[in-house]
This record gives structure tokens, C-alpha cells and sequence, in this order.
């Protein structure tokens, strides 16, 4: 199931434990008010307006569901999830009125003579009321968990309290029944205590929602499988909320600041793709930040440095001489370009690696024209080619370390000829030791026919 069709099930479940929580209390309502009128029970007159309470919270209720699940737009960029929490607080408020209501009249009546009629018709009331409250409050709570429903979840919360209350209610008839003429006013003060304790929870729970209160140790639980992901150097910093069923935020996390866009890109989605396996109802926006490593080398730092710039450099050497750091390497630019403006971005690039690794570093610079243009030619005649495919061949021989010469190209370009070839070494060899003698046989090359300008040759691992 994607996620749309997840969100637009549990939409429709939510609606439908509204509507239903709804029919429940309009139904105890009207059953209670009568029991509790013709019996005189304050009691049981307290559970029916607390029903009826009930009927505009929970009509809220399903006002804010259907709501919370429209989509983002232009003035609620973040959704419209929200609501639940503020239809919830909407019911503390409802419910911490009633408390205090409720409490002052039972005080009142505790002082006075009552006349409470325990009958059958409010002892069927009120375990009606029992029946009903807990199938409601079970279902109202687990539609909530599958939904993370703020508003859902705040109607369970409720509907357990009126579960208890309504206990208490008849406990209160039985002993009035029994011959305690005060029971019943007792037991709206413990109706009225239910209904507030029910109303701080339920507040505590809302304004954590409109506080944007990260959920208890899911940042720390965050924190330790985004470090695991290969690549993460540690994170910066989780921020998270609470959106309807969704928890939402930001999540900032270090990698290595030699690593190219591409690999960062790979590292974010990696942890993305990590945090939704383990926690499908989590959607964090990524940002990497680079930061640079203990481990890093010279090596790196000078690579780092130039690609900053958007410099090509190669050859690069680091020598300690005399205790200190010597740098040299070979800096790339446009062939057409004026030696004073290439001297002056080799100045730069210098000091900018002695920024880097400090003003003791000595940075040497070799600059070398960067060939820009798209280089004209043609396939050289047959019998040129062949004549070069046997040389190389020869030399190689000669040479040791390289054989099967195959796939060789001669070309003619303008000022002069450009051989391709490959080869096969022992697969054991080092690159420096396979380049060192492709090396040796371009320079045999080069020594025999001085029309070659440039020789490329491809060293393979034979098999």
C-alpha cells in the first residue's frame, strides 16, 4: 500500500469512529438526563451533562479530522494536522469547566437533605453507560494508534475517564439504595475529580502537540542508525514534531568534506532510506555539512583546496625536508591563456594551500598548458598503423612485463600523430610499477618514429 492510500484509509477510519463516538453520546445523553431526572440523582444528572459534552466534542472531533487530512497549500505549507491538537484542547477546556461545575453543586448538596430515588430504570442507565463507554473508549484508542490521531486519541482519553466515573455514579446508587443519603453527592465530587484529572492529561498530551514537543527518545534512537550509515561522521542536530500521523522535522548530520556531491547525495539518501525502514511514519529533510576529519591527508587537503577553485591539478608530491612540509604538483590551465594571469592563479592556489595546512608548508607549482579545443584529425594510413602495432609489439618484448599489445589506433592530428593502444601486465603489479613501464615502451616509441606527439597506453590485468 503506498503512502496516499494509507493516508486516505486511515482518513476514512477516523471519520468514521467520529460519527460514531458522536451517535454514542447523544445516545447516553438523552438516556442518563432521563434516569438521572426521575431519580434525582445529581450523580447521574452530572454523567448526562458530561455527555452531553461529549456530543459537541466529539462533533469537534469529526470537524478536525476531516480537516487535518486536506493537503498543504499555500497558507498552511505544513498541512492542516494541527487542528486535531487545537480540537483537543478545545475538549480540556470543555471538560475542566464541567469538573469545577460539577464539584460546586455536589459540595452544595453535600450541606442540604436529597432525596435520591435509586431505581432499576438508573441502575440500567448507568451500566448501559459502562457497556457502551468501554467499547467506545477500545475502539476510539486503537483507530487512534493505527491513525496517530491527536483528536481520536483525546476522545479515548476522555472515554476512559467516563468509564471510570460512571462506576463511581454506580457505586454512589448502590449505597444510596443501601441507605446513604449523602452517597450520591459524593460520588459527583469523584465524577467531577475523574472529569478534571481526564482534562489535564489530555491537556498535557495538546500542548505538547502545539509546542511542537519532540516524541520521548526518538532523537536519540535517530541519532545512533544515522551513524551507522557508511559515510556519516556524526550528526549536527535533530529537530522533530508531531504532525497528525506523521512526525516531522529536520535532520542535520557531518560528512567528510573531501567527498564529491555525488557520494553526499548518495550518503542523504542512504540515511533517508535507513530512517524510513525503521520508522515508515518519520519524513526528515536531510542536510549534510561538511567538516573536516582527523584522518585527512595531505594528500586530500591539497585536492580539496584546488577543486574549491575548480583547478585541475595532478602529479601531486608531499616531501618532509629538513622537518618541513614540501608540496609540489603540476597545475593545469588554458593553453591560450597569458603566462602573467597563469602565474597569478598559481600565486593564489599557493596560498590558499598554505592557509590550508598552515605558512610553514612550502607550495611549489609547475604550470602546464590545459588543451581546451576540440583537436581535428584523421585515421593515419594502413600502413603506418601496422608498421607502429609491430614496434610496439617489439618493445615490448624487449621491455618485459607487458605483452598482448592489441587495440592499437594511429591517428594524425595537426602536429603530428597520436597512438592508442592496450596491453595486458601481471595483475599483481603496482600502478606505479605498470605505469612506470607503459612509460618505458612510449618512450621507445616516441624514439623511433618522432612524428608521435602523444602515446596513450591502457595497461589491462591479464587473466
Amino acid at each position: 500500500m503506498t503512502r496516499a492510500d494509507k493516508n486516505d484509509a486511515h482518513s476514512t477510519l477516523k471519520r468514521r469512529a467520529a460519527l460514531a463516538s458522536v451517535a454514542a453520546s447523544l445516545t447516553l445523553a438523552l438516556v442518563k438526563f432521563a434516569a438521572g431526572s426521575m431519580a434525582g440523582s445529581l450523580a447521574l444528572l452530572s454523567e448526562a451533562a458530561h455527555n452531553a459534552v461529549d456530543i459537541g466534542a466529539s462533533g469537534l472531533t469529526y470537524f478536525a479530522v476531516r480537516v487535518s487530512d486536506k493537503p498543504a497549500d499555500e497558507d498552511h505549507p505544513f498541512g492542516h494536522a494541527k487542528i486535531e491538537a487545537v480540537a483537543a484542547l478545545a475538549q480540556t477546556g470543555f471538560l475542566l469547566v464541567l469538573s469545577v461545575a460539577v464539584a460546586i453543586e455536589a459540595l452544595r448538596r453535600i450541606g442540604e437533605a436529597t432525596n435520591v430515588d435509586a431505581n432499576l430504570f438508573a441502575f440500567a442507565a448507568i451500566l448501559m453507560s459502562i457497556g457502551v463507554d468501554t467499547a467506545r473508549w477500545r475502539v476510539l484508542a486503537r483507530v487512534a494508534r493505527e491513525t496517530q490521531s491527536d483528536a481520536l486519541a483525546a476522545d479515548a482519553l476522555h472515554f476512559s475517564s467516563d468509564l471510570l466515573s460512571s462506576v463511581l455514579v454506580l457505586a454512589g446508587l448502590a449505597a444510596t439504595r443501601a441507605g446513604w443519603p449523602h452517597a450520591d453527592a459524593f460520588a459527583a465530587v469523584g465524577v467531577a475529580v475523574f472529569i478534571g484529572v481526564a482534562g489535564i492529561r489530555l491537556g498535557r498530551r495538546t500542548v505538547d502537540a502545539l509546542v511542537d514537543a519532540a516524541p520521548k527518545g526518538l532523537a536519540g534512537a535517530l541519532r545512533v542508525t544515522v551513524e551507522r550509515v557508511p559515510g556519516v561522521a556524526g550528526t549536527d542536530f535533530v529537530r522533530l514534531r508531531r504532525s497528525g500521523a506523521q512526525i516531522v522535522g529536520d535532520l542535520g548530520l557531518f560528512v567528510s568534506r573531501t567527498l564529491p556531491l555525488e557520494r553526499v547525495a548518495a550518503i542523504n539518501a542512504a540515511v533517508s532510506e535507513a530512517i524510513a525502514r525503521r520508522w515508515p511514519d518519520v519524513a526528515l529533510t536531510v542536510t549534510a555539512n561538511p567538516r573536516a576529519l582527523d584522518d585527512e591527508t595531505v594528500l586530500e587537503r591539497v585536492l580539496l583546496t584546488a577543486g574549491r577553485r575548480r583547478l585541475f591539478v595532478h602529479h601531486v608530491a608531499v616531501q618532509t625536508i629538513d622537518q618541513r612540509k614540501c608540496v609540489t604538483l603540476d597545475l593545469e590551465v588554458d593553453r591560450r591563456m597569458s603566462l602573467a594571469r597563469a602565474h597569478e592563479i598559481a600565486t593564489e592556489l599557493e596560498r590558499a594551500i598554505q592557509d590550508e595546512l598552515g605558512a610553514d608548508i612550502e607550495v611549489e607549482t609547475h604550470i602546464e598548458p590545459m588543451e581546451t579545443r576540440e583537436i581535428g584529425g584523421r585515421v593515419a594510413d594502413a600502413a603506418a598503423s601496422e608498421e607502429i602495432a609491430l614496434a610496439l609489439t617489439r618493445h615490448a618484448a624487449r621491455l618485459g612485463a607487458l605483452r598482448d599489445i592489441h587495440k592499437v589506433r594511429v591517428r594524425v592530428a595537426m602536429n603530428g600523430q597520436i597512438v592508442i593502444f592496450h596491453c595486458r601486465a601481471d595483475p599483481g603489479l603496482t600502478v606505479e610499477a605498470a605505469h612506470d613501464r607503459v612509460d618505458a615502451l612510449e618512450r621507445a616509441i616516441r624514439d623511433e618514429f618522432p612524428k608521435v606527439v602523444r602515446i596513450i597506453g591502457h595497461a589491462e590485468p591479464a587473466h
